[in-house]
């Protein structure tokens, strides 16, 4: 089978199962979405599945073969951000992609090609502690993908990142997907996720408690919210709903079933309320995951 298979993977530290018969499948170029809350597993998990801890149990294979750091051209960027504060940009990523087995001519085309991309073409000659918190970040995700890896793993990629260079970033992970790039993304902003991601795996305590499409996954929960857009208040014929969100004459409301939203529909018409939106919407990712993980 081509691609990434993991197939009932577990280990342990001193004695404690961390992750436990984890199994999943990633066929074809795209996002997938690795969740879970700290401590669930999701590292170690993604460590095995590059090679850089042994499993204790089960199989990791790519394109068929065993996973080994020598077969596999991954790039990852770990949660824990880390750059050499004292040496200059240029020449950390030239490090890190003749490491990879890049020679120097084409590392450094593609560290220019990528920091024009990304936006930090001006700071190639500057040690990294000279940059922010944000174009650091933006390095170490160039040091990723420096040297055109085939598996991609991207650890929490947007966190201290501002608006426009989250969009940056979206971006270039869009393009590589379409560059046929395997992606794994493990991610605590769970918009993010429902944004790139069709297929998901959320983890607890080192078990999956919840995987599949996503799509899939939400068709099975009924609808639990309304979303009102009105130029008046509509406080009065909300008395039977929890509004869990209300301002500008926009209200979100909880529902206890979707019968009792037609019927709230059918009020409002009745009385010429004039209605910009009203959209019965089903869970949220972020739902989802906390009736799964939340306890």
């Amino acid at each position: 089978m081509s691609g990434l298979v993991l197939k009932d993977v577990s280990k342990s530290f001193a004695g404690k199962l961390v992750v436990d018969r984890i199994s999943f499948t990633l066929e074809k170029p795209g996002v997938y979405g690795l969740l879970g809350t700290n401590g669930a597993g999701k590292t170690t998990t993604i460590r095995m599945l590059l090679g850089i801890i042994t499993k204790d149990s089960g199989e990791i294979t790519w394109n068929g073969n065993p996973v080994d750091r020598k077969i596999v051209n991954f790039g990852y960027l770990p949660e824990e951000r880390g750059v050499y504060p004292k040496i200059k940009i240029i020449d950390q990523l030239l490090y890190f992609a003749e490491l990879k087995g890049i020679d120097k001519t084409s590392a450094l085309a593609s560290a220019q090609k990528w920091a024009k991309r990304l936006k930090v073409e001006e700071y190639l000659n500057l040690p990294a502690e000279k940059l922010s918190k944000g174009n650091q970040q933006k390095i170490q995700f160039l040091t990723a993908i420096i040297h055109n890896p085939d598996l991609v793993v991207l650890d929490e990629p947007f966190s201290g990142l501002d608006p426009v260079n989250t969009e940056i970033l979206k971006s270039i992970i869009i393009d590589l997907v379409r560059d046929g790039k395997y992606i794994i993304m493990s991610a605590h902003q769970m918009p993010t996720i429902e944004e790139f991601c069709s297929d998901i795996l959320i983890m607890s305590r080192g078990k999956t408690v919840l995987q599949g499409n996503l799509r899939e996954i939400k068709a099975h929960y009924p609808a639990n919210r309304v979303h009102i857009d009105t130029n008046q208040d509509i406080t009065k014929y909300l008395k039977n709903f929890e509004i869990e969100n209300a301002h500008d004459f926009k209200y979100i409301i909880k529902l206890k079933n979707e019968s009792s939203a037609h019927e709230l529909l059918q009020k409002l018409v009745a009385d010429k309320v004039n209605i910009e939106k009203f959209e019965i919407m089903k869970p949220t990712l972020n739902d989802i995951f906390i009736e799964k993980v939340g306890a």
